[in-house]
């Protein structure tokens, strides 16, 4: 029911946005007209025109897009090129090793996805002051904190990003601000708008931000606010992440595979959501970038996969034993039919030692461009249902309640080693994870709980940075300088805009 809401709102959207055009030489007979000025007049009317605001966040999964970005270039994933494929010049394998340059897709395809959706914002947001309605002011202030939220990951992958609030700018007069202007922006915008932003959360807000998405994107901006700013916020990270759990609307999941099946979208834990259709919203492509070509005999999938993303062997591993979500998260072992019967693979390199029979192993030979078909550990994270299109019906968690308790358990720790609180917090989600409680939380304790609770769920790069593990050397990996911290701005950009300025290391 909530996926059908959001679904619909988005066919209105997609309505209106239509409307205004038409045709000549047509006689047909008009029984009804939809205009401006009918058309916004209820508060319906004015949800289904927010609507266009929340597509892009669509895009947020593609190849590689913003989830992606944020999940191979950490310690998490990596994608082998498999001699012809994946290579894709080399830009995969430069997103492993953090070698990537202003041009690669993976800079310009996050860069546009999340300023488009901050143009749609200053368009809707231009549209609906010109009503002059004061019906509109809770959309309004919804509008800029969608917007603050597309802002706050323009501020954690690039940093130095130009703010722009009009609809109507000029683009050679827009200049950039330094990373500090565009946190108290998002800071700012966010908690401005709390005020009259909803505080339902139901399915007429599903998928939508309300002061829930706004109290949690203000945890993850206080949570890495040194490394944004140089001044540590922990305080503000713990009250915010407090706000979320005392309004009591979220709980923990019993089982936690019941957050990632195909009808996902009733989960408790769910505080924003990207409503994911395979008719009507596509772009949740997870088993094309991850399976084997075989692999679709094992979900009689309606295409073939593309035998790509996979597993970091040391990732993988870093499981503790009777750890559940080692088995949820990641796919491994021999490999067979619906009808239970071997899948070969007929393409098996000589010195695979599985031969042809479809066995996915933790190790993987090369990063490139010479890796092994077979090898790697997939993602399973995300239940792939039998008949399945490469277009998941699975909603995808941006912001989910396990991550609230953790960021609270770090915020806690961070301030006092010994906090209770934080040691019961990080418990919670250890107990549902089938494993024994600790007595003590240390850094590498922590990471590793936010890597396997929130594996492919956009976080693992922040993370890393937060905790100074990011451009540490790993399999296939030198270390790298710092300044890696930050991606380049698209050399486009660079080269369209004199006011801009390329981040260091580029």
């Amino acid at each position: 029911m909530k996926k059908f809401l959001f679904i619909k709102i988005m066919a209105v959207t997609l309505f209106l946005g239509v409307f205004n055009q038409s045709c000549t030489d047509l006689e047909e007979e008009v029984f009804s007209q939809v205009t401006v000025d009918n058309f916004f007049q209820s508060d319906d009317e004015f949800i289904s025109a927010l609507g266009a605001a929340y597509t892009t966040l669509y895009g947020m999964y593609g190849t590689p897009g913003v989830i992606g970005i944020q999940e191979i270039s950490s310690r998490h994933l990596v994608v082998p090129t498999r001699g012809q494929d994946w290579d894709d010049g080399g830009h995969w394998r430069r997103l492993h090793q953090q070698e990537w340059t202003s041009e690669d897709p993976a800079t310009n395809g996050a860069w546009g996805v999340l300023n488009g959706g901050v143009s749609t914002c200053n368009r809707l947001i231009f549209q609906f002051e010109q009503l002059n309605n004061p019906s509109t002011t809770p959309f309004l202030s919804e509008l800029r904190a969608l917007r603050a939220v597309y802002y706050y990951w323009l501020l954690d992958i690039y940093g130095n990003v130009p703010i722009v609030t009009a609809f109507d700018v000029e683009p050679s007069s827009i200049t950039q601000s330094s990373r500090a202007e565009v946190y108290n922006f998002v800071e700012s915008e966010l908690t401005s708008a709390l005020a009259d932003v909803t505080s339902a959360k139901d399915g007429s807000t599903y998928g939508r931000v309300n002061r829930d998405v706004i109290n949690t994107v203000l945890t993850k901006l206080y949570l890495n606010a040194e490394v944004y700013t140089g001044t540590a916020q922990w305080a503000k990270a713990a009250a915010a992440a407090n706000a979320v759990i005392g309004t009591g609307n979220y709980a923990l999941t019993g089982n936690y595979r019941d957050n990632f099946v195909t009808d996902n979208s009733g989960s408790s834990e769910f505080i924003f959501a990207i409503p994911y259709d395979k008719v009507f919203a596509g772009g949740f492509v997870t088993p094309a970038q991850t399976l084997h070509y075989g692999s679709q005999a094992t979900f009689n999938l309606t295409f073939q996969p593309w035998n790509g993303w996979s597993t970091v062997e040391d990732f993988y591993n870093s499981y503790e034993e009777g750890d559940i979500r080692q088995a949820n998260n990641h796919i491994v072992g021999p490999q067979f039919d619906t009808g239970g019967n071997r899948i070969e693979d007929s393409g098996a390199e000589p010195f695979d030692i599985d031969g042809p029979p479809l066995t996915f192993t933790p190790n993987i030979n090369e990063l490139g461009p010479n890796a092994c078909r077979q090898c790697g550990a997939r993602i399973g994270k995300y239940e792939f249902a039998l008949g399945a299109t490469e277009n998941l019906d699975n909603d995808f968690p941006l912001f989910r309640y396990a991550d609230i308790l953790l960021m609270r358990a770090e915020a806690l720790w961070r301030m006092n080693a010994g906090d209770a609180e934080a040691l019961d917090l990080v418990n919670q989600i250890r107990t549902r994870a089938g494993l024994g409680a600790v007595s003590e939380i240390t850094a590498d304790l922590l990471l590793d709980e936010r890597g396997h609770e929130l594996f492919m769920e956009g976080h693992g790069r922040t993370d890393e940075i937060r905790f100074g593990r990011f451009t540490e050397a790993r399999w296939a990996k030198d270390a790298q300088d710092n300044c890696k911290t930050l991606f380049p701005l698209p050399q486009s950009e660079i080269d369209a805009n004199a006011n801009f300025t390329q981040n260091p290391c580029y």
